[in-house]
């Protein structure tokens, strides 16, 4: 019995080292291509002789903003979703043992909800020095 909890506790870490690996690929390709994509679109500006032309500066400063604001909501909700998912299981339990303590529960729910929102509000503001 315990050889199988621990062949299935090495699977689940296996498992959270891949889906770790991939979410750093996809974060380093997202990267790669934001930069791709402004140095392409400076270029486009410099050539067109448009009211709005940006510069390569502007261009870099406008990468790594959009970089910031997608750290900055996407950790938000993936903290979010860790603490709704502790504090979830804990309140179900809570409120399975005492239920005159669900309005108790939803209110801590709620706080961990909030995360989510931060991470928004602090997107939203990158983007607008954008």
């Amino acid at each position: 019995m315990n050889r199988e909890n621990a062949k299935r506790d090495f699977k689940k870490k296996i498992r959270l080292s891949v889906l770790l690996l991939a979410a750093l690929l996809i974060i380093f390709s997202m990267v790669a291509a934001v930069g791709s994509y402004a140095e392409n679109q400076s270029e486009k500006s410099v050539e067109s002789a448009g009211s709005s032309i940006m510069s390569k500066e502007q261009a870099d400063v406008a990468k790594f903003g959009l970089i910031a604001a997608a750290i900055a909501f996407g950790f938000g909700a993936i903290g979010a979703g860790i603490a709704i998912a502790n504090v979830g299981a804990a309140a179900m339990g809570a409120i399975a043992e005492k239920p005159e303590i669900a309005g108790q529960a939803l209110i801590f729910i709620a706080l961990a909800e909030g995360l989510v929102v931060f991470g928004f509000i602090t997107a939203l503001m990158i983007l607008g020095k954008i």
